[in-house]
């Protein structure tokens, strides 16, 4: 709804979260309220396995901004970051990101416009998706290194209107491959543009597993050949020096930035032009403001921007706004309709055509919850997926 105030009154009252059990994911939602009856806004701040401590985190923010003016999105999030005097890691910085979210809700109601224009305007017409096997199962996205189910599932994210997929099969690895590793790798990459042809993008989630830059490339050898759109995360987040290594002999394009938390541990990544695409979460890395900054960076730097997204439907609707403003955006992870009861508990702006969402048109970020629809899904704890992350011979693995 567009709510249009008086621009010397408006003040954020509190802070809400509500949870809610996507089965294989829990979302954090995050409602900010403010003085003015029936405005208010949606953000969101989902982080696997964290649930508590981030919901914890952002009842410890609520008093730094309650009291603000919503609309002074900049000064909230200062206030969060430098009043909170430790530094602020991911359960923090994606605590700010949730409430941030809210306060670009609220600022866009306030004047009856989609957020995208608050953040520069549209540069695009409509933004590419992909998503990933089994369209919101995470166990099919984990979990899946057998050649029929690889095809089948991507067969059916082909017949849902995707042309492209993202696939995480590389197998948990140590400091170096051995040549089963890397041919079952080749059979299942071959088996997959096999089922999909070579109108379907796939990019290769990596997930950090490989132990060393020589293991990492031991795979993209394999890969190549394929020609996958890019592979994502080979080497663990922080380690400039070996992605730079792994981007500049790799034969195919090369993505990371998930796990970096704001511009300052971009910044090295991006003056290093150690990767082709940056993926900073906007769910984690401080906000859409935050994202705004890196994605320039990387822009002066010649380095696409894919926003990471396997999060909830608040999530989505923030990267939305976020690629309909980027003039350097790529494509967007998405996960909409991750649940049956997804348009029960949800309505968002997201309307996908093919594999493009169209550009939304309502204030805000064009997001409603049905509360009452959502407390029929109450927190549960989450899969634990990386406890299968675990060698041959007992090492603990990177996930």
């Amino acid at each position: 709804m567009n709510h249009p105030v008086p621009a010397d009154r408006l003040t954020i009252t509190g802070i809400e979260t509500l949870v809610v059990n996507a089965e294989m994911r829990n979302w954090i939602l995050v409602k900010v309220l403010t003085d003015q009856d029936g405005l208010y806004g949606w953000g969101e701040a989902s982080l696997n396995w964290k649930t508590a401590a981030v919901t914890g985190a952002i009842s410890d923010l609520a008093p730094l901004v309650t009291g603000l003016d919503p609309r002074n999105i900049e000064q909230a999030v200062q206030a969060m970051t430098k009043h909170s005097y430790y530094r602020l890691g991911i359960i923090g910085a994606t605590a700010i990101s949730g409430i941030e979210h809210a306060l670009w809700d609220i600022f866009g109601k306030s004047v009856g416009l989609p957020v995208w224009r608050l953040l520069g305007g549209q540069v695009r017409d409509k933004v590419r998706v992909y998503t990933h096997l089994g369209l919101g199962d995470m166990r099919a996205v984990y979990e899946t290194f057998d050649h029929g189910k690889l095809r089948d599932q991507a067969q059916k994210v082909v017949a849902e209107g995707y042309d492209a997929l993202k696939v995480v099969f590389i197998p948990y690895s140590g400091h170096l491959t051995g040549i089963a590793d890397r041919r079952h790798v080749d059979s299942l990459m071959r088996t997959l543009r096999e089922a999909v042809g070579e109108d379907v993008d796939i990019m290769i989630d990596f997930h950090g597993r490989p132990a060393s830059t020589a293991a990492a490339l031991g795979y993209i050898e394999a890969l190549a050949p394929y020609e996958p759109m890019f592979c994502e995360e080979p080497v663990q987040p922080g380690d400039t020096e070996a992605l730079l290594q792994v981007t500049q002999r790799a034969n195919c394009p090369i993505a990371s930035g998930e796990r970096l938390v704001g511009l300052t541990e971009f910044m090295p990544v991006l003056r290093a032009k150690a990767m082709h695409v940056a993926q900073p979460d906007l769910n984690h890395t401080g906000g859409l403001l935050e994202g705004k900054r890196i994605a320039a960076v990387a822009e002066a730097e010649g380095i696409g921007i894919a926003p990471h997204n396997p999060n909830g439907p608040i999530a989505g609707a923030a990267a939305l706004h976020f690629d309909v403003s980027t003039p350097n955006f790529v494509i967007q992870e998405e996960m909409s309709g991750a649940v049956p009861w997804y348009d029960d508990v949800v309505s968002t702006p997201m309307i996908r055509e093919g594999s493009y969402w169209q550009v939304p048109t309502a204030p805000g970020l064009g997001v409603e919850i049905n509360e009452l629809e959502a407390a029929k899904h109450p927190y549960k704890p989450e899969v634990m997926h990386s406890r299968s992350a675990v060698l041959a011979d007992g090492t603990i693995a990177n996930w």
